[in-house]
């Protein structure tokens, strides 16, 4: 959880206590990554999908990736994304991006109102067009 943004942390912490205590445990993939690390990342996705308008689909750039900046996690196993995805707005934890269900961001208004609607993949999300 080296370099996670503190509020994310804190927020993920939150929910996995929450989350052990009805039998499920939230394994964290992947949380801050360095930008090379993420530059890595996209060049493969480019080399899978063929194209980077494909990839964008699925990895962002190391400049707009909020791994890099700490605030994004990837949740893995599929009874864990489900519960967050039902559970996840009373931590202020919200999947963005409709074709990820495994990322999550911190949205702190959620716990009142809820999570925000989801975008189609990032190409929909004008934080990725810088």
């Amino acid at each position: 959880m080296a370099n996670l943004d503190r509020d994310v942390l804190t927020a993920l912490r939150r929910a996995a206590r929450n989350a052990r205590g009805h039998g499920i445990t939230l394994y964290v993939n992947s949380g801050w990554r360095s930008a090379e690390y993420q530059r890595l990342l996209l060049r493969g996705a480019v080399a899978t999908y063929g194209s980077e308008a494909e990839a964008a689909r699925w990895v962002a750039t190391a400049e707009t990736s909020p791994h890099v900046s700490g605030e994004a996690v990837d949740i893995g196993r599929s009874d864990a994304t489900a519960w967050l995805s039902e559970h996840g707005a009373a931590y202020g934890l919200c999947q963005i991006y409709r074709n990820e269900p495994w990322h999550y961001e911190l949205r702190p208004e959620a716990i009142d109102h809820g999570c925000p609607r989801m975008y189609a993949d990032p190409t929909r999300d004008p934080r990725m067009r810088r």
